[in-house]
């Protein structure tokens, strides 16, 4: 199902990219792999912003796959996102949706706890975020949001990627 919402109907990845992401994994030790946080990464194709935040996941140890949506209006609505919390990209792990520039300790947190929740967002495109690094503008601070059937609320507070004390 996830193909084809992310706009591919072919069975698996196409060959360049499986090719791309067994090498970038080559020089990792077996069982680093195997720790490694498997991401799947829903975004839309004419967007820049979605690259610097799936590097900034990549070096935060997670494998991220990647998947051009041809309406990621659907996914988001699959995966129960509410419009008002909706940014550019769409990501999928353990169960939970990510959406917009969520920083990896918070995304780490959540596979760690396993609140019961649909997912973690950051509205909008706040500047300093990862993917929306501006340089010689100062970070804004901003909320991460758990969202789910029992409401909402902050889950963790960033300026930039560093996150705030609570």
């Amino acid at each position: 199902m996830r193909r084809i919402l992310a706009g591919r109907n072919e069975p698996g990845l196409p060959r360049r990219h499986a090719l791309v992401g067994a090498a970038a994994l080559a020089w990792l030790p077996a069982a680093a792999i195997a720790q490694a946080p498997a991401i799947h990464v829903n975004r839309d194709p004419n967007c820049g912003c979605c690259d610097g935040w799936i590097a900034h996941l990549r070096a935060s140890g997670f494998v991220a796959t990647v998947f051009d949506a041809a309406d990621i209006r659907r996914v988001k609505m699959w995966l129960g996102v509410p419009d008002d919390l909706a940014a550019c990209h769409t990501a999928e792990i353990a169960g939970y949706a990510i959406e917009g520039h969520v920083p990896a300790p918070a995304i780490l947190r959540l596979i760690r706890e396993r609140p019961q929740a649909k997912g973690l967002a950051v509205p909008g495109m706040p500047i300093g975020s990862p993917g929306m690094e501006v340089e010689g503008a100062p970070p804004d601070e901003y909320d991460v949001i758990l969202f789910g059937p029992a409401g909402r609320r902050v889950y963790s507070r960033f300026k930039g990627a560093v996150e705030l004390s609570t």
